[in-house]
């Protein structure tokens, strides 16, 4: 896409004219003139990015289906479009013939009690789709609505109400076998009988401090674990976590909004703080008596991944340390509980986890993956644990296991073989053959595989290209796009194609960087400059990606004279386990090192204004902001640090202790890591944003800094944005929150 085309009659006809002035006026400038009028034809009729633009509605990174799943049978793919009446209908794309068309219409979806009098118009149904859930045989979807549950027939269009009741029914799944519908009430799991119609609970001992089937907030926050239950392959059993919070310390998220302002607690474990004691126990629906799988002694532990065998029988538990530097697979019997180690991986700092894991249907053999050599890659096991072959290998890193086709023998996975900053799907067979790319776009891919591997849809994105939708075959072929995502409206814009850069550190090491300059770029002139970093573990800022809405932010700034710079520094993801290691108990030092060496390439730079360079970062790139405007005070003259850590005991222990340690361990490395503890050396103009409900990284975090600078006495800024969480979303606080940055830059940079 070639954003610096004119996307309408209107703007090609004012180029024509400027085309003929410019003919004129060579006549008097001669040559020279060329280059002048140049850009400025090249900018004849373009508009400039406003922040409230990039923050309203339509978006300008367009529009992508909503909602979207694989039938479980491979034939469709189904979304979420609304209809004229704003309700949310269900389309269908059927993969064999091409044909788009509507399988669920909401207006019609009416419960036997909400049936209308065949006199009256159609279309008065309350029912609102939100989310759809198939079931296993493709024959049904299942609708959470309000708190209940509401099971859809496909083939005769009728709607049943499953569950009517003041408590929410969370997670809800199907069985296997599709004859029952399970969820989560009041902390315990149930089950629906759909031939019957029966209700029964599965378990009973839950309440919310000891929860049942349910999740934590740091378990999902830090572990990416998305459930914390399973059926058994033959829908025999379910397979639940228990979350015991009780030696969890409470956090009081305080909404100070109504007139009596409210406390709602959360169990948050800060670095150093106990753990939620986890167990798994096993339940059979024919004898609904929990049996308690054998984890070992030690409660001091993660349970981070769960997962059945083919065989129906045995659980596949993953239990890692808590220093996690030490990751078992354990496999237990469901009938018994009696386990036995079938896999350890070790390591000298942390363990990375994944969702590699996947056993073979014969029950033989499974695949996982390990960063023992240094980059993840695949391995195959038997089922005894013995490994057969080591299926991948390089310098490069596997990202995500796409799907496995068991009858040709082959494990489709993206990684970043080609380049680190794209994203690409592979194909390898599980006899360690036939390594092969397949797609061929530069850029980043995100795959999403068909149930039966046949076809896979691709979400390609480059930094210059929103998001598009396409669907391929499995061999990389594509079929058709199902949203080819061209915003017109970016072609009415002035934006700069953003740079890479590689730059080399004294010490030898290449680190990647990406520049933006404005479009009537004039090297003779001297600009500010506008760093922004993450700088964090598992992040990637530099990337052949499409950036969304912070990336426009950025174009707009551009289009205000500052130059945009980023740089991955030591510990960000993507190039090994060497590379992410050095930040191990010292949050902070090598980021910014080799974030200066970035800003000593800016100063090289004749263009570059040496004296107004700003910084700003979100997250743990708010946490670099301060630290790098504290232990870089001369560098930076302005930071803006959006919801930043400031002290690293107030973030949760999962996160923390990964590359920190406990904190009584290494006192020293907490001491040197925390901004709070530099607020002295603060010379430039500090901006700090932060949401007051932020149940990730506390406005304790914003406080505590703002108390240690007003003690130093140092000025500063702080803006509060009252009950937003960490990613102070909406409308309107979006547009407030970048205004305030755009404006802190422009008066101070």
């Amino acid at each position: 896409m070639d954003c610096y085309q004119s996307g309408n009659k209107k703007a090609r006809r004012r180029s024509l004219t400027a085309s003929a002035l410019l003919v004129s006026l060579l006549t008097i400038v001669g040559c020279l003139g060329l280059v002048v009028f140049s850009t400025v034809l090249a900018q004849q009729g373009k508009k400039q990015l406003t922040v409230e633009r990039i923050y309203s509605k339509p978006s300008l990174s367009g529009q992508l289906p909503r909602g979207l799943q694989w039938s479980p049978n491979g034939e469709m793919i189904t979304y979420l479009q609304p209809n004229k009446a704003g309700q949310m209908d269900i389309w269908y794309y059927e993969v064999k013939t091409g044909k788009r068309a509507l399988l669920v219409d909401s207006k019609k979806l009416l419960l036997e009690e909400e049936k209308i009098p065949p006199e009256e118009e159609e279309g008065k149904s309350q029912f609102q789709i939100r989310r759809y859930i198939w079931s296993p045989t493709s024959s049904h979807l299942l609708f959470p609505l309000q708190g209940d549950l509401f099971l859809y027939h496909l083939s005769t269009g009728t709607l049943k109400r499953l569950t009517a009741t003041k408590e929410m029914e969370e997670e809800p799944k199907f069985s296997p076998d599709g004859r029952y519908v399970s969820f989560v009430r009041n902390y315990n799991l149930f089950a629906i009988d759909l031939k019957t119609g029966q209700e029964f609970a599965l378990t009973t001992d839950g309440y919310k401090d000891v929860m049942n089937g349910k999740l934590d907030w740091v378990y999902p926050e830090e572990l990416e674990i998305t459930t914390a239950y399973w059926w058994s392959p033959d829908s025999r059993y379910v397979a639940y976590l228990q979350m015991d919070e009780r030696p969890v310390p409470e956090y009081p998220i305080v909404d100070f909004i109504p007139y009596h302002a409210v406390i709602e607690p959360e169990r948050y474990p800060k670095a150093g703080d106990p753990n939620p004691i986890v167990r798994v126990g096993v339940v059979a629906l024919k004898n609904p008596q929990t049996i308690w799988m054998d984890v070992g002694k030690d409660t001091d532990i993660y349970i981070p991944r769960v997962m059945w065998l083919p065989d129906g029988k045995t659980l596949a538990i993953q239990r890692l340390n808590r220093a996690q530097n030490q990751l078992d697979l354990l496999f237990a019997d469901a009938t018994t509980g009696k386990s036995r180690c079938v896999l350890r991986e070790t390591d000298s700092h942390w363990i990375n986890l994944h969702d590699h894991l996947y056993f073979l249907k014969n029950g033989k053999r499974f695949l996982w993956s390990s960063e023992r050599d240094g980059f993840r890659h695949f391995y195959l096991y038997n089922i005894d644990g013995k490994l057969l072959r080591q299926l991948t290998s390089g310098n490069w890193q596997v990202v995500s296991l796409c799907g496995i086709d068991e009858k040709k023998g082959i494990v489709y996975f993206t990684a970043t073989e080609k380049d680190v900053l794209e994203r690409h799907l592979y194909r390898i067979k599980l006899n360690g053959s036939g390594f092969k790319r397949l797609t061929s776009r530069d850029g980043t891919h995100h795959i999403v595989m068909a149930p039966d591997c046949r076809h896979y849809l691709d979400y390609y994105s480059t930094v210059v290209t929103p998001i598009q939708l396409s669907l391929h075959r499995a061999n990389g072929k594509r079929v058709a796009f199902i949203a080819e995502n061209q915003v017109a409206e970016l072609q009415e814009y002035v934006l700069s194609t953003p740079e890479f850069l590689i730059i080399t550190t004294e010490d030898g090491v290449t680190l990647h960087a990406m520049m933006i300059k404005p479009a009537d770029f004039d090297s003779t002139k001297k600009y500010p400059v506008i760093v922004h970093i993450y700088g964090g573990p598992h992040a990637q800022v530099v990337r052949n990606a499409w950036g969304g809405n912070g990336y426009l932010w950025h174009q707009m700034m551009v289009q205000k004279g500052y130059i945009i710079f980023s740089l991955d520094n030591r510990g960000s993801y993507g190039r090994g386990k060497a590379w992410e290691t050095t930040i191990y108990h010292r949050f902070g030092e090598v980021e910014l090192k080799d974030q200066l060496c970035g800003v000593e390439y800016l100063k090289s730079l004749p263009y570059v204004d040496s004296q107004r360079i700003g910084i700003w970062g979100w997250s743990y790139g708010g946490y670099m902001t301060c630290y790098a405007m504290l232990n870089a005070p001369e560098v930076f003259k302005v930071g803006v640090a959006v919801a930043p850590v400031t002290d690293w005991r107030d973030y949760d222990t999962i996160y923390t202790e990964r590359y920190m340690g406990l904190p009584k361990d290494n006192p020293e490395g907490y001491e040197v890591s925390s901004p709070v503890n530099q607020v002295a050396n603060l010379k430039g103009k500090l901006l700090i944003c932060h949401g007051t409900s932020d149940d990730n990284v506390h406005f304790q975090n914003a406080v505590q800094l703002a108390d240690k600078l007003i003690k130093a006495c140092k000025q500063f800024d702080l803006m509060l944005y009252p009950g937003k969480k960490h990613g102070i979303r909406g409308q309107n606080a979006r547009i407030h929150l970048f205004t305030k940055i755009t404006n802190y830059f422009l008066e101070n940079l």
